[in-house]
């Protein structure tokens, strides 16, 4: 049977003017995860990632820098949460003062509330993507995994289009997914087996190569 190992890319530059490169630590969470498939002799037949620096740069990491042959998606690309972000702000200027000072807990807790309007088509403001079209090109991106995935594959995507993933295989509300979207740590991996007409999904969101002695300040989620 078929296998995928679904990674989130390892942590970004929170912050900073370029948010799509790894930060140190991401670049070290990304080794960590290569060492963890070396030790345990889980190679991949095919490579699958996103079209954004910070996949490709995972993969790098993961792999040893060997990236001579992989294919790309765009629909495991992240939703812009930049822009969805500053959607909910300006439909509630209220909540603006608050945010001032960067602070991410109080920086997640909007994205939450945006994401939940954006499921339900509540926010007013130009978006570059609806939820709906969000949802239908991480679908085409399952079909071309299912469809180009013999053996092992390794894909390495963002939280977003992961969440949007395991709902599509769980059958889940929308509230669910971005339930999940908000908890999914940089370079867990999900284990899913491939059937023939349907996923099946192993593991969600495991971190083995982080959850050990020494490594635990290594954990994040943004």
């Amino acid at each position: 049977m078929a296998e995928i190992y679904l990674v989130r890319h390892g942590q970004a530059s929170f912050g900073a003017k370029n948010y799509d490169q790894l930060s140190d630590l991401g670049r070290v969470q990304s080794e960590y995860l290569g060492q963890y498939f070396t030790d345990r002799a889980i190679k991949f037949d095919n490579i699958i990632i996103g079209t954004q620096q910070r996949h490709r740069q995972t993969a790098a990491g993961i792999l040893g820098d060997d990236l001579s042959s992989y294919d790309s998606h765009s629909g495991l690309n992240e939703y812009d949460f930049s822009g969805l972000y500053k959607a909910y702000m300006a439909q509630h200027p209220d909540a603006a003062e608050a945010a001032k000072d960067g602070n991410r807990r109080i920086f997640y807790q909007r994205l939450k509330l945006a994401l939940t309007l954006w499921s339900e088509d509540r926010l007013t403001e130009p978006l570059p993507e609806s939820w709906t079209d969000f949802k239908n090109r991480v679908a085409d991106a399952l079909a071309h995994i299912q469809s180009n995935t013999e053996g092992t594959c390794l894909v390495v995507s963002s939280g977003g289009p992961i969440s949007m993933a395991i709902g599509h295989i769980l059958d889940l509300a929308p509230q669910k997914i971005i339930d999940l979207n908000l908890q999914i740590k940089h370079t867990s991996f999900s284990h899913i087996y491939l059937g023939q007409d349907r996923m099946h999904l192993s593991d969600f969101n495991t971190i083995p190569h982080l959850d050990q002695q020494g490594r635990r300040d290594d954990i994040t989620y943004s």
